[in-house]
């Protein structure tokens, strides 16, 4: 994804899930730490001690629950965690985390190696992740790419996908006509983004009628194309209200979104092997259909993903 950046929930530790401008995010959180593994600002970019990782997540429920689900697992092995939630977008987790301020990221791969270089080429999983590693800054590195995707998509709401006879098999060069009639509503950043309307313009020729500007996949995203003040949206393909609105996901056969695995970027001398080792055993059993579970419970259910987590860890044995 690229961002995957997407969904919230008025959480633990999390009030301010949805995506927000990032002085928003940081005047909600700085006083909501109800936790004292939690640090009181996200963007606070003051290292941690050495004892401690640090787990950062992105400004979408996705990425929260992938990082209690990192931290926990650490946990489970003594290791001290703190957490430094909802941060933002790519552009300042990687930031944060080349100066340390953060010590492990839930990240996608395809994602970040298009953040990295937009013009690489993704033609496998492994291809991916050799590139990404490439490209980070030398104190980064990813760890193994857990089976789990969810990727960026363009997808439409059920009234436009009627009006303009599309469907589940339907791909993006099928929205080429219509485009100019469509308001295309996703985060500020896909707009900007090769893997978002700069790439959607040259790969399939898309001209859409304007751009709204909304949250990362999110709950903003999500209303606003079910109202229909946007007929076409940027939701992630693992986001449980693709099936409850009846949104309809576009094929995207020259594969624009690339790949999207869920990949732990860590800072390199901030994680133990031991740790290494834990978050290598979480993507060794994280797959998508389990993620799509975990976050329809989050997102559905109105769960706490702290509990989700934990849930799910000590299922597969690693917590």
């Amino acid at each position: 994804m690229t961002s995957n950046a997407h969904r919230s929930r008025s959480i633990r530790r999390h009030p301010g899930a949805t995506a927000v401008a990032l002085a928003a995010a940081a005047a909600l959180l700085a006083g909501c730490s109800s936790s004292d593994d939690t640090a009181s600002n996200p963007l606070d970019e003051g290292q941690a001690d050495g004892s401690t990782v640090v787990v950062g997540s992105n400004n979408f429920a996705e990425s929260i629950l992938l990082a209690d689900i990192y931290g926990e697992a650490l946990k489970a092995k003594g290791i001290k965690v703190s957490y430094k939630p909802n941060i933002g977008s790519r552009e300042t987790t990687y930031g944060l985390l080349k100066n340390g301020s953060i010590t492990v990221l839930p990240e996608y791969n395809g994602s970040l190696l298009a953040y990295l270089d937009p013009d690489a080429e993704q033609t496998s999983r492994d291809a991916v992740n050799a590139a990404a590693k490439a490209k980070l800054d030398p104190k980064l590195t990813l760890l193994e790419s857990s089976p789990a995707e969810d990727k960026d998509s363009v997808s439409i709401n059920a009234e436009t996908a009627e009006k303009y006879e599309l469907t589940a098999d339907s791909t993006l060069a099928d929205l080429k006509d219509v485009a100019p009639e469509l308001i295309l509503g996703g985060s500020p950043e896909f707009q900007t983004r090769q893997q978002g309307m700069v790439g959607l313009e040259k790969v399939y020729g898309l001209k859409f009628k304007s751009f709204k500007a909304l949250d990362a996949g999110g709950p903003l995203t999500q209303a606003a194309l079910k109202k229909n003040t946007v007929q076409a949206a940027d939701i992630f393909t693992t986001d449980p209200t693709i099936t409850k609105e009846k949104f309809v996901v576009l094929q995207d056969p020259e594969n624009l979104f690339g790949f999207a695995n869920v990949t732990p970027l860590v800072y390199k001398s901030g994680l133990s092997q031991e740790g290494v080792e834990a978050l290598n055993a979480v993507s060794a059993k994280l797959d998508t259909k389990t993620l799509l579970d975990l976050d329809s419970q989050v997102q559905l259910e109105n769960k706490d993903p702290l509990d989700v987590a934990k849930a799910w860890l000590k299922s597969a044995g690693l917590g």
